[in-house]
């Protein structure tokens, strides 16, 4: 986690496990920032969010509940103003829900562990894919590369010496 707070008994980045909050149970743990997003459907400006130019390798996983959903590798520059990416780390890191809003046909992109609305896909992104999931900066925490691989080491040498 980037900030490093413990940010409630729901956040993982290993527990699969479906999150069913209510609206008020959620406003009790997501800062009021990653509710407007998360719950509310918000979107940030464009060229504002921390993520939106970001190019250090790591992972990208929801704020609100910590399911792993893209990895730098698959982000590109798009000029669109958030972070854009081609493809979900797998294919259970998001789902999808039909977007007709503001007078717009969309596919909105939601979290797969705790459906917390992360932006939209749309069909002009790169090769191999020729998608573009357009994700809103606030709804994501990322863990750099090295630091999550500290983190893999640490986790099973703490396993390891359980074991002996």
């Amino acid at each position: 986690m980037e900030d490093g707070k413990k940010k409630g008994e729901i956040y993982s980045h290993t527990d699969a496990t479906k999150v069913n909050l209510t609206d008020e149970e959620w406003k009790k743990v997501l800062p009021t920032d990653v509710y407007h997003i998360a719950r509310e459907k918000g979107t940030e400006w464009a060229f504002t969010g921390k993520y939106w130019n970001s190019s250090e390798s790591g992972t990208y996983y929801c704020a609100a509940c910590g399911n792993p959903l893209f990895v730098s590798d698959a982000k590109f520059e798009s000029s669109c103003g958030w972070p854009s990416f081609f493809q979900p780390l797998t294919k259970t890191s998001v789902i999808y829900s039909p977007d007709n809003s503001h007078g717009m046909h969309r596919t909105e992109v939601l979290c797969g562990r705790c459906k917390s609305h992360l932006g939209h896909v749309f069909d002009d992104g790169p090769p191999p894919t020729g998608l573009r999931y357009c994700i809103n900066s606030v709804i994501l925490d990322f863990e750099k590369a090295k630091e999550a691989d500290e983190h893999y080491q640490q986790d099973n040498k703490s396993s390891d010496q359980e074991l002996e």
